[in-house]
């Protein structure tokens, strides 16, 4: 059976401390099987609506992006841009939310930002436009692409912070 089934079966690897029967899949501190059910089962199923929740964000990711690409045209990455800077503003909102509520679960809240967010943004694409416009020797755009990227994703990832903060005072 899965109860009780160590992560290394044979033996821990030199990072990991104690038993190897002691130790487990988790994800964080607050992974805590209820009575009768395996930690592991807890861990796959969090696997799961995590894996669920990326595709769903790669979805919304390639939908969005696309959309806005075709409505501002190719001259600069405005789809990349938009999505990282929602996706900023998302997980500063969600990251803000549940530490003062307990209106998100563990799982839930794994889900949303690891999942549906981690999908949904996309540094890669971000370093990739911009290389590319250097490449080309389009600099202006390249550093504007840089600029509005990182001042635009920090400013969005603080409005979702104090939008969290917000919404959980009142």
């Amino acid at each position: 059976t899965l109860r009780n089934r160590p992560l290394f079966p044979a033996g821990n690897p030199s990072w990991v401390r104690g038993p190897p029967a002691r130790i487990f899949l988790q994800c964080g501190p607050e992974a805590r099987a209820p009575r009768g059910l395996p930690l592991y089962s807890v861990a796959m199923a969090r696997l799961l609506w995590i894996s669920l929740g990326g595709a769903a964000g790669t979805a919304a990711r390639y939908l969005l992006s696309g959309w806005i690409a075709r409505t501002a045209g190719p001259g600069f990455p405005w789809g990349t841009l938009a999505v990282n800077a929602i996706g900023s503003f998302l997980l500063g909102l969600l990251m803000q939310v549940p530490l003062g509520s307990a209106s998100l679960s563990p799982t839930l809240r794994l889900a949303l930002t690891t999942g549906v967010l981690g999908g949904f943004t996309t540094y890669s694409t971000f370093n990739y436009e911009t290389l590319r416009a250097m490449e080309e020797g389009a600099w202006p755009v390249a550093f504007a692409n840089l600029g509005a990227t990182v001042l635009g994703c920090l400013l969005a990832g603080w409005l979702g912070f104090a939008v969290g903060r917000w919404m959980v005072a009142s």
